[in-house]
C-alpha cells in the first residue's frame, strides 16, 4: 500500500585518521620530606594515650557508682513511704 519515502543518505566523511605524536616524557618524581619519629614523641603518645584511658575508666566507674547509688536510695525512699 503506502511505501514511505526514506530521505537520501549522503555518503560520510572520511575517517579521521590519527596522526601519533611523540609521546610526552615520564614526570619526574619529587622526593618527599622524610617523616622522624623520635623516642620521645613515642613515649609522649603512649603517655597521652594511657592519661586518656584512666580518665575515661575513671568517668566510668563513677557513673556505675552513681546509678547504684540511685537505685540504693530510691529503693529506700520507697520503703520510707510504705509505712
Amino acid at each position: 500500500m503506502f511505501l514511505p519515502k526514506y530521505p537520501d543518505n549522503p555518503t560520510p566523511p572520511p575517517a579521521h585518521t590519527h596522526t601519533p605524536t611523540d609521546p610526552a616524557p615520564a614526570p619526574v618524581r619529587r622526593s618527599l620530606p622524610s617523616v622522624s619519629i623520635d623516642q620521645k614523641t613515642v613515649a609522649a603518645v603512649l603517655v597521652g594515650g594511657v592519661v586518656l584511658t584512666a580518665l575515661l575508666a575513671a568517668v566510668a566507674v563513677t557513673a556505675i557508682s552513681v546509678a547504684v547509688a540511685a537505685v540504693v536510695l530510691r529503693s529506700l525512699l520507697r520503703d520510707h513511704h510504705r509505712r
